[in-house]
C-alpha cells in the first residue's frame, strides 16, 4: 500500500519500497531539467573505465616500486592470476580494460528488460554498490597483490555496474525530453566520456599523496576515490525522476512523420522482440562499424603521431627510429597532450552531434558521419605523408567528436524506431556491438601494424593501408544506415500488451500532472535546480581545465 501524488492510496505491487518506481513519479510541477545532472553524477564516475590505464604504469611496479621485478619465461597469464613473488605487465592488467566493456555490454543485454521495470533509482544504486564494491575488491587486490581479485572486482562487478549505470538514465531522459530526445541523451553520455578527465588527474594526485618508499599508493586511492564515487552515484540515483504516464512538455505535440523525422514511430516495441527484426541488426551494424573505426583510432593516436612525424615534434631533423631518449621522452609529452586534445573532442561531440541529430535526423547525422568519417579517415595518409601537422591533428579531432556522437545519438535514434517504453532495454542489447567493436576494432588496428612492419614498411608509412581498412568498414556502416526503413507495424505492442507492460513497469498517470514539469516553479526551486548543475559541472570543468593544461603542452 502507498500513497499516490493525490493523498490516495493505491495497491502496488512492492508495497511502495523506497527504491521502487512507483516513489520516484514527479510530482506536480517538478522541473525535468533536475534529471539530467543526476544521470551525469553516475556517468562521471562510471566513465572513469576510460582512465583506468592511469594505474598500470604503478601496479607494473607495485613490488618493485622503482623497477618492475619481472617474471620468469616459465610464468604465464594464469599463473600471474595468484603469484605474488613478481610484478604484472602492462599487457596482462590491460585484461581488466577489455573486462569492462565485454561486461558493459553484457549486462546492459541482461538486465536491460529489469532496469524498465525496476525503474531508475534502483539500478542507479545497485550500479553504484557494483562499481564502488568492485573498487573496493580491487583495492584489496592490490594490497594483498593476487590479480584475480582485480579481475573479479573491478572487471566483472564493476563491469556490471557500468552496464547497469550506463543504461540507467536512458529511457527515463528521453521520456522527460521527447522534443529534444538527442540532446538529452547526448548530456548523460558526454558524462562517461568526461568521467576519465576528472578520474584520471584525480587518481595521480591521490598516488601521488600515499605512494612512499615501499608503497605505489594505488591501494589507498582506489578507497578513497570509490568513497568519493559512492556518494555521487547514490545522489544521482536518488534523485532520479520519472514523468507520470501521458505526461507531455507545455505547448509540445508529437512531430508528424514525414522529411527527417519519418523514422519517429508513436507505437512501441517489445524487447523481447528485436532481436527478429531487420532494424534492430542494421543499427547493430551502424554502432558496431562507427564505434570498431573509432576506437583502433583511440588505441593507435599517440604512438601514431609520435611515428609519423617523429622529431618535427619537437622542430628537429630526423625520424622516430633515430631519436634518442631524451627526445623520445619529449616527443611522448607532445603525444600525450594531442591525446588530451581528443579526448575534449570525443566528450564535445557526444553533446554536439546529439543536439544536431534533433534538428537533421538520427539517419542523416549517421550518414555525416559515415561519409565525412570515409573522407577524413582517407586524407590521413596524404596529409602524414606532406608532414602536414595541422591536416593530420584536424582529421583526428573531427574523427573522434564523431565517434563520441555515435554513441550518444544512438538511443534517441532506438526511441525514434522502436519507441520508448522499452528503449532502455533495447539500448542494453544493442550495446552487445560495443563489446563486439572493443575487441574488432584495436585487433585489426593492432594486427595490420604488426604485419606491415614484418613486411619491412617504415614505421612512418605502417598506418596508410590501416586507414583505408577503417574507410571499408565505415562504407558498411553506411550501407547498414541507408537500409534502416520504418519498424513493420506487426512489430509494436497491441494496446492491451502495452497497459501490462506499463502495469509491469509500475506505471500510473494522473490528469494533473501532465504537461506541469515546464510550470514556473519558485526560487527555491530554481536553487535545487542550479546545485545540482554545479555539483556535477564543477568537477567537470576541473576536468576540461586539467585536461586543456596538457593540449598546451602539445601547441607548444
Amino acid at each position: 500500500m502507498t500513497t499516490d501524488v493525490h493523498g490516495e492510496h493505491s495497491e502496488t505491487h512492492d508495497h511502495g519500497s523506497f527504491l521502487s518506481k512507483q516513489r520516484i513519479i514527479a510530482h506536480p510541477g517538478f522541473n525535468r531539467w533536475l534529471v539530467p545532472p543526476a544521470a551525469l553524477a553516475i556517468h562521471l564516475c562510471i566513465g572513469m573505465a576510460y582512465g583506468f590505464s592511469v594505474f598500470w604504469l604503478p601496479l607494473s611496479k607495485a613490488l618493485g616500486i622503482k623497477e618492475a621485478i619481472k617474471c620468469g619465461p616459465e610464468i604465464g597469464f594464469f599463473q600471474e592470476l595468484f603469484i605474488t613473488t613478481c610484478d604484472w605487465k602492462i599487457s596482462t592488467l590491460g585484461w581488466m580494460y577489455t573486462l569492462f566493456f565485454v561486461l558493459l555490454g553484457s549486462s546492459a543485454a541482461l538486465w536491460g528488460g529489469w532496469l524498465e521495470r525496476a525503474g531508475p533509482r534502483k539500478a542507479g544504486v545497485v550500479s553504484a554498490f557494483c562499481w564502488c564494491g568492485g573498487m573496493l575488491i580491487s583495492a584489496l587486490g592490490v594490497h594483498t597483490h593476487q590479480f584475480w581479485m582485480m579481475l573479479l572486482g573491478s572487471g566483472v562487478i564493476g563491469g556490471i555496474g557500468l552496464g547497469l549505470g550506463y543504461i540507467s538514465p536512458v529511457s527515463t531522459l528521453i521520456k522527460w525530453f521527447p522534443d529534444r530526445r538527442g540532446m538529452a541523451t547526448g548530456m548523460a553520455i558526454m558524462g562517461f566520456g568526461g568521467g576519465a578527465m576528472i578520474g584520471s588527474p584525480m587518481a595521480a594526485e591521490l598516488m601521488k599523496i600515499f605512494a612512499t618508499d615501499t608503497d605505489v599508493g594505488v591501494t589507498q586511492t582506489f578507497i578513497v576515490m570509490a568513497g568519493v564515487y559512492f556518494v555521487f552515484m547514490m545522489g544521482g540515483a536518488l534523485s532520479y525522476r520519472v514523468p507520470a504516464t501521458g505526461w507531455k512538455p507545455k505547448n509540445w505535440n508529437p512531430p508528424v512523420a514525414q522529411g527527417s523525422n519519418a523514422l519517429i514511430t508513436h507505437g512501441h516495441v517489445h524487447v523481447s522482440k528485436v532481436w527478429g527484426i531487420p532494424q534492430f541488426w542494421l543499427l547493430w551494424m551502424v554502432l558496431c562499424m562507427n564505434v570498431s573505426a573509432g576506437i583502433g583510432v583511440i588505441g593507435m593516436a599517440s604512438p601514431m603521431l609520435q611515428e609519423v612525424f617523429g622529431g618535427a615534434l619537437i622542430g628537429i631533423e630526423g625520424k622516430f627510429g633515430e631519436l634518442d631518449k631524451a627526445q623520445l621522452t619529449a616527443i611522448a609529452g607532445v603525444a600525450a597532450g594531442f591525446t588530451a586534445l581528443l579526448s575534449l573532442f570525443n566528450i564535445g561531440g557526444r553533446f554536439v552531434w546529439a543536439s544536431f541529430s534533433d534538428k537533421l535526423g538520427r539517419k542523416m547525422t549517421y550518414i555525416v558521419f559515415f561519409v565525412l568519417g570515409g573522407i577524413l579517415y582517407a586524407s590521413i595518409p596524404a596529409s602524414a605523408g606532406a608532414g602536414s601537422k595541422l591536416l593530420f591533428v584536424s582529421a583526428f579531432c573531427v574523427i573522434l567528436s564523431m565517434y563520441g556522437g555515435g554513441f550518444a545519438t544512438i538511443p534517441a535514434y532506438l526511441a525514434d524506431l522502436f519507441g520508448t517504453q522499452m528503449v532502455g532495454a533495447i539500448h542494453g542489447r544493442l550495446l552487445t556491438a560495443w563489446a563486439t567493436a572493443g575487441i574488432l576494432g584495436p585487433v585489426v588496428v593492432n594486427y595490420m601494424r604488426d604485419y606491415q612492419l614484418g613486411l619491412g614498411i617504415p614505421r612512418e608509412q605502417v598506418y596508410n593501408q590501416t586507414m583505408y581498412i577503417l574507410v571499408g568498414m565505415l562504407v558498411i556502416g553506411l550501407i547498414c544506415n541507408l537500409l534502416v526503413k520504418p519498424v513493420d507495424d506487426k512489430h509494436f505492442m497491441t494496446d492491451e500488451e502495452l497497459a501490462h507492460e506499463k502495469k509491469l513497469a509500475q506505471e500510473r498517470a494522473a490528469a494533473t500532472e501532465v504537461g506541469t514539469s515546464d510550470a514556473a516553479f519558485h526560487k527555491n526551486k530554481a536553487a535545487l535546480v542550479w546545485f545540482a548543475w554545479a555539483a556535477v559541472g564543477i568537477p567537470l570543468a576541473w576536468g576540461v581545465y586539467r585536461t586543456g593544461l596538457s593540449v598546451g603542452k602539445f601547441f607548444n
